[in-house]
């Protein structure tokens, strides 16, 4: 298909929403070298519902060659990202645009990966290789939009379905899109089309043939939409085969009156208000900043050691003893075969560590939890604030009996953050002493001097001397 040189796409609007100047100029440079190019994917999908910012893709009649050759001949920077599978970067004023050749999927050998990749003739066939409807559609400033499997309409019925007619196919190719499946399900709060949910539970099993590393990521990228809940509790299949050990919470009974619900409904409802509530920033605070992740980590795997620590005393009453620490090692584990980072795994085990630790509204309890958080590169308020955040939802998800408690979580948090105000001492670090003060007094460098600070912190935890430096060099006799 040619185009003329001098064409222009200034004002074209998708829903309103418009493509960047970069994205306009390569368009413009491929289809002026005589190549058809469309817009395709996240950007098409979010400009339909009224949403921007995602970035810009473009998909194109040319191989991966002639791309380049037509964009660096307009003097456009070029990056051979993905040759193999036909795909190029290019960037204009910083930002970047992904070129890729119509393309179809040879067969998939290991259930992710193509065997080999060949050109399309058209726009068309490469969007019947894609995932789901919602990111099958195309779109040009003249040419308008390309909805051949009724991606809008199911924007409009808020679902996610797999292109063409047979879903299981689109998971059999590439297991890892079940998971895709049910993040965008719960990113854009969307259902899931019948016979999608059916070909889910299916194939499941697929999910052991994906690298761990892309699992974790699409874990993360699921709880982070703070609707972590909705997918355990819809897609119980994909999520255990994502994390085999969560399979041993359904339907565990935990013999309580503490707890209304087994031990996978109790996780999954812990989620989800552990998501929602931290939204609700009472500290003034920004709500629109993203969840944390190892809240939510933390809230997917905090008893994940319920069902291996369970006990039954003789009266039929159900115990787990332990379950926290040894919630902490499986967690650790998990989270590493998962390739999760090391400061998120530190994170969330010192909450899962600590969720269920005995914790009243008095100073030197909550300073001696702060001393727990206070770890080389911990962000003690951070987390502390997380700590609340874990169990506010604990709490929220067992019985109405236990809601109670829910106050005094409150008052804790509103006492952490005094104490914070007040400077008191809860590490060496937050001391108002330092080695050097010692030894400016007299002390000879040693391990003795780690001692007296150890001494002196102590000394304010429990309230005998205020975190004052002369009051401690006194405290301390020197």
């Amino acid at each position: 298909m040619q185009h003329s040189t001098d064409m222009s796409f200034a004002g074209s609007a998708l829903n309103s929403a418009v493509p960047s100047d970069a994205a306009v100029m390569v368009l413009r440079t491929l289809e002026a070298s005589g190549l058809e190019a469309w817009i395709v994917g996240g950007w098409v999908r979010d400009a339909l519902m009224g949403t921007s910012g995602h970035d810009i893709d473009i998909c194109c009649s040319g191989s991966w060659g002639e791309s380049a050759a037509a964009l660096r001949g307009a003097g456009i920077s070029v990056i051979e990202s993905g040759i193999k599978f036909g795909g190029i970067t290019a960037v204009v004023g910083g930002e970047r645009i992904e070129v890729t050749a119509y393309r179809l999927d040879g067969f998939y050998t290991d259930g992710r990966h193509p065997e080999d990749v060949q050109r399309a003739s058209c726009v068309e066939d490469d969007l019947a290789r894609r995932d789901f409807t919602v990111n099958a559609m195309a779109w040009h400033p003249e040419r308008g939009l390309l909805d051949r499997y009724d991606g809008r309409g199911d924007l409009e019925r808020r679902q996610i379905r797999a292109v063409g007619e047979q879903p299981r196919r689109r998971f059999e190719e590439d297991a890892l899109r079940m998971l895709r499946a049910v993040r965008f399900a719960c990113r854009l709060d969307f259902s899931m089309d019948a016979a999608t949910a059916m070909a889910l539970a299916s194939c499941a099993p697929l999910l052991d043939q994906v690298a761990r590393e892309r699992v974790g990521i699409e874990l993360e990228g699921i709880l982070v939409t703070r609707r972590g809940g909705d997918a355990l509790v819809r897609y119980p299949e994909v999520m255990c085969a994502a994390i085999p050990e969560l399979a041993a919470a359904r339907g565990f009974d935990q013999h309580t009156k503490y707890h209304a619900f087994d031990v996978y409904e109790h996780v999954a409802r812990v989620l989800t208000v552990a998501g929602e509530l931290s939204s609700f920033r009472i500290d003034g605070g920004d709500p629109n900043t993203p969840v944390s992740a190892s809240l939510m980590w933390a809230a997917l795997l905090h008893d994940i050691a319920k069902p291996q620590t369970f006990t039954l005393d003789d009266r039929g009453r159900g115990h787990f003893y332990g379950h926290p620490e040894r919630g902490e090692v499986m967690a650790k584990t998990i989270m590493r075969r998962l390739s999760c980072g090391n400061d998120l795994i530190r994170d969330a085990t010192l909450l899962i560590r600590y969720h269920d630790q005995p914790l009243r509204p008095q100073r030197v309890d909550l300073l001696r939890m702060m001393q727990r958080f206070s770890a080389p590169g911990v962000d003690t308020a951070r987390l502390m604030g997380e700590l609340f955040d874990l169990k506010r939802a604990d709490t929220l998800g067992k019985a109405p009996s236990c809601f109670y408690y829910v106050d005094e979580i409150e008052r804790m948090r509103e006492m952490c953050r005094e104490l914070m105000a007040n400077h008191e001492a809860f590490s060496i670090k937050t001391l108002a002493l330092t080695g050097g003060d010692l030894i400016a007094r007299g002390m000879t460098p040693g391990p003795h001097v780690g001692a007296a600070l150890k001494r002196a912190l102590e000394a304010t935890i429990v309230g005998t001397v205020a975190n004052d430096k002369a009051a401690l060099l006194e405290f301390l006799g020197l």
